[in-house]
């Protein structure tokens, strides 16, 4: 039986207000909590990779059973495809670890993102295309925080740059996103995607099956430059209007 996947429900019906005060806030301050030591391992050894390797650099963040992983090596077979999870048991349900051959190169492995990004930005490593197509938008108004674009690893995840192609079944998630972007200066558009679309994650194959929208942001991250607090101010007081 195909599992129902139900549609998002909030108590907000339009994008957080305190969006533009939270990026700026987490702008100037430096995330200082401690790496996790699986991160670290994780991001060392994709590290050594990357020292051997002249291959563009895509990254598969939140990729879940690492199905999305295997379909990007495949679409981009010129490319090294980095998928990260923080779940040992999703990632284990992926049928190898590593892959070789005609479908392309990936490598799947376990790390909080909160650190992975952090540790790759400070490596300066050269990101080509950035996904993150898991859609987790914690649609309550009180879990800003935890939404990647409310949360202190946001900068980390802009600076990393290269081309970001986001998806979810909740559009206020991107709109709020690409708000976020915007109090950087950063332009992104966000589209509904046709309902005839391959999926290329459970959740996306969950979705047609139940007749959702799907919504894709995408964005260039170019170089960051974070609005004057008076314009922060008037993009609020726009929200509020």
């Amino acid at each position: 039986m195909q599992q129902q996947s139900r549609s998002i429900t909030s108590n907000q019906s339009g994008p957080h207000e305190d969006v533009p005060s939270a990026v700026a806030r987490y702008w100037h301050s430096d995330f200082q909590k401690p790496y996790a030591a699986h991160s670290e391992a994780a991001f060392a050894e994709v590290d050594r990779l990357l020292q051997n390797s002249s291959k563009p650099l895509i990254l598969d963040s939140c990729c879940g059973v690492g199905e999305s992983t295997a379909y990007l090596a495949a679409r981009y077979p010129e490319a090294l495809v980095v998928g990260v999870d923080k779940s040992a048991h999703r990632l284990g349900k992926h049928v190898a670890h590593q892959r070789h051959g005609e479908t392309g190169e990936y490598l799947l492995v376990r790390a909080d993102l909160n650190d992975f990004w952090r540790l790759a930005h400070a490596a300066e490593w050269p990101v080509q295309k950035h996904f993150v197509l898991y859609p987790n938008p914690w649609p309550k108004k009180k879990h800003l925080g935890r939404r990647w674009h409310g949360a202190p690893v946001f900068p980390a995840l802009v600076k990393l740059g290269g081309e970001l192609e986001m998806r979810s079944n909740w559009q206020t998630y991107l709109d709020e996103f690409a708000l976020a972007l915007a109090c950087l200066q950063i332009p992104a558009q966000v589209e509904k995607l046709p309902t005839n679309l391959e999926p290329i994650t459970p959740f996306e194959r969950k979705y047609q099956a139940c007749g959702q929208a799907l919504w894709r942001l995408q964005s260039e991250l170019t170089v960051p430059n974070l609005l004057a607090a008076d314009e922060l101010a008037a993009v609020r007081a726009t929200l509020l209007t």
